[in-house]
């Protein structure tokens, strides 16, 4: 058994694509659009469906914003430079809501971003050997 995806609802699909794909580095993997019932579906990840964990991006035509509600957390992206991966987001116009440095109570360096909908993202410093 394996994690295929991790599904998001997001208000716009095209701010969310660029997110994304630009300010993050992700690939568009695939996108579906299901006319009959009001919905788009695009899987974006690092690598392909087959051989990592991907998101899926799911947009429903006629809902703008969403509650993210309590009891979702962040997404955790593993960053060589949580410094440098912070000032690329700013740079390409995303949101650093926790600049990168030590966690609180450790030594591992994190940041945290936010998308067009307010999901949080997890910078995680790789560590070097």
């Amino acid at each position: 058994m394996r994690i295929l995806h991790t599904m998001l609802r997001v208000g716009n699909l095209e701010k969310s694509l660029t997110f994304y794909t630009q300010v993050l580095g992700m690939k568009l993997l695939r996108r579906k659009d299901y006319p009959d019932g009001k919905f788009t579906l695009a899987f974006v990840g690092y690598q392909d469906e087959a051989s990592g964990t991907v998101l899926e991006l799911t947009h429903n035509w006629d809902t703008p914003a969403y509650n993210l509600g309590e009891g979702f957390g962040h997404i955790a992206i593993e960053v060589d430079d949580a410094y440098q991966a912070c000032e690329n987001t700013k740079k390409l116009g995303g949101k650093v809501t926790r600049e990168a440095g030590p966690m609180k109570h450790g030594t591992t360096i994190i940041a945290f971003v936010e998308d067009p909908d307010g999901y949080k993202i997890e910078f995680i410093q790789k560590k070097t050997a």
